[in-house]
C-alpha cells in the first residue's frame, strides 16, 4: 500500500537476510526518489535473536535516517492485519520539511522527573519544538505508565501522544523496542514530530453511549456512590432496563462507563468520553467500582462495547477526522490496535486496517497489536484498552 509520500510492506516467514535486503531496496524504490524521513518497523517475537541485524539491514538498504518500532504478536501493514504470524512490517515516510527526533526513556527517568522542565532537558525537545509524539513502550519493565503519561502531559500540555505498548513473549515477559540500530528490552522510545508536519489522528475506544448523561454527586476514590443524588447502582440498573431487549442482550457483560474530560463542551458526543471499566457493583450499598478516579460533579454516560459498537465508533471517528482535515495532505499513518480487537472482536481479520484505508484515502501505514494503546481524549493523553489508536502525519 502506498501513496506519494509513504509506502509499506510486510515480510512473512523466517529471517532471510537476502530477501530482507532486496525487499527493503524495492520498498525504497516505490517512493520514486523521495528521501526517507522516518521508518517504522514491527517484528514478531521469533525475530528477537535477529532484531539488531534486521534493523541494520533496513537502515542501510532503505536509507532510513530515523528508525523506530517494537515487537508484537500481530502486525499491521496497509489493509492487512497479520495476527499470530512470523514476520516484519515496515513503513517508510517522506515527510516534507519535518523536524524529527528520536529519544529513549526509562523507568529511572520517570522516578526522577520532578517538573515539566525535566523532560525538556532530558529529550532536548521543548513544547515549541514539537507538534506531537509517537511512542512505543515495553509493558513489563516500564512499570509506572500512568505516572509517565501524567508527567509527559505536564511537560507537553495539549500536544498529542499516540502509540502503544509492545507485545512479545508473554511467558518470559519479554518485549523489544527499537530506535535506529539499538534493541531495548525495557523503557520506551518516542519520536518527536515537528516542523511543517503535525501529528493528529483518531482514538476509537470501541463503544457506543447508552442512556442519558449524568452528574456524579458522591465519589470516594474509584467508588461512585451517588449519581444525580441517587444510588449509582440503581441508575445503572435503570439504564440497562430501559434498553430494548435486543440491546440488553448486546450490553450484558459489555457495560462500561464514559467520563467526560472537558466539561466546558455544550454537548457531548463520541470521542468526548474517556471510557473505563466497570469493575463491580453492589445493589445493597448502591456503589459502583470503576477503573478510574472520577470526581464529584463530573459528567458520565454508560457505554456498551461489542463488535457492532466498535465498528460504528471507528467509522464515525474516521469520518469526523476526515472532515476536520479537509484538503490537508495525509503523508502516512501508524495504527496501534488492542490485541483484543482483530479476529477476537470482529470475527474476521483486517477490520480496522481496511476501514482506515477506505474512509481516508489509501496511504502507507504500518502498525501492531498492543498490550495497551496511547492517545488523546479532549486534548489530554491517556492509556487505553480495546482501542484503535491511529496516528496520522499531516501537512501543518
Amino acid at each position: 500500500m502506498n501513496d506519494e509520500f509513504s509506502v509499506a510492506a510486510c515480510w512473512q516467514g523466517r529471517f532471510d537476510e537476502t530477501a530482507l535486503r532486496e525487499g527493503a531496496a524495492k520498498l525504497l524504490a516505490r517512493l520514486d526518489g523521495k528521501p526517507v524521513s522516518l521508518g517504522l518497523v514491527f517484528m514478531s517475537p521469533d525475530f528477537f535473536p535477529y532484531a539488531q541485524q534486521v534493523l541494520e539491514i533496513l537502515r542501510v538498504h532503505a536509507h532510513i535516517p530515523l528508525l523506530a518500532g517494537c515487537s508484537s504478536t500481530g502486525l499491521i501493514c496497509g489493509q492487512q492485519e497479520l495476527e499470530g504470524v512470523s514476520g516484519i512490517a515496515l513503513a517508510l515516510y517522506s515527510l516534507p520539511d519535518a523536524k524529527l527526533k528520536g529519544i529513549r526513556f526509562t523507568q529511572s527517568q520517570v522516578d526522577e522527573a520532578d517538573s515539566a522542565a525535566y523532560w525538556h532537558q532530558q529529550t532536548g525537545v521543548g513544547p515549541a519544538d514539537t507538534n506531537g509524539w509517537l511512542t512505543f513502550i515495553d509493558p513489563f519493565h516500564f512499570l509506572d505508565l500512568e505516572n509517565w503519561l501524567r508527567s509527559w502531559n505536564g511537560a507537553y500540555a495539549t500536544l498529542p501522544v499516540y502509540g502503544g505498548l509492545a507485545s512479545g513473549n508473554l511467558q518470559e515477559q519479554l518485549t523489544q523496542v527499537y530506535l535506529d540500530g539499538e534493541v531495548f528490552e525495557d523503557g520506551g522510545v518516542a519520536i518527536s514530530v515537528g516542523g511543517d508536519v503535525k501529528l493528529t489522528g483518531v482514538i476509537s475506544q470501541g463503544c457506543t453511549p447508552i442512556g442519558d448523561t449524568w452528574t456524579l454527586t458522591r465519589v470516594e476514590h474509584n467508588l461512585i456512590q451517588q449519581i444525580a443524588n441517587r444510588p449509582a447502582y440503581t441508575v445503572l440498573a435503570e439504564t440497562f432496563q430501559k434498553l430494548p431487549l435486543a440491546e440488553q442482550q448486546k450490553a450484558r457483560g459489555n457495560l462500561l462507563i464514559g467520563l467526560v474530560v472537558n466539561e466546558y463542551l455544550e454537548n457531548y458526543h463520541r470521542g468526548d468520553f474517556l471510557v473505563r471499566n466497570l469493575i463491580g457493583g453492589d445493589p445493597n450499598s448502591g456503589i459502583l467500582a470503576v477503573g478510574a478516579l472520577p470526581r464529584p460533579g463530573q459528567t458520565i454516560q454508560f457505554q456498551r462495547r461489542d463488535a457492532v459498537a466498535a465498528s460504528e465508533d471507528l467509522r464515525e471517528m474516521l469520518d469526523r477526522e476526515k472532515s476536520r482535515l479537509g484538503d490537508a495532505p495525509i503523508y502516512g499513518g501508524c495504527l496501534c490496535c488492542c490485541n483484543g480487537r482483530g479476529k477476537n472482536l470482529f470475527g474476521r481479520a483486517n477490520h480496522d486496517a481496511e476501514m482506515v484505508q477506505h474512509e481516508l484515502h489509501p496511504f502507507g501505514m504500518a502498525g501492531f497489536f498492543c498490550n495497551g494503546e496511547i492517545g488523546p481524549v479532549s486534548g489530554k493523553n491517556y492509556l487505553h484498552s480495546y482501542t484503535a489508536s491511529l496516528a496520522l502525519f499531516v501537512k501543518k
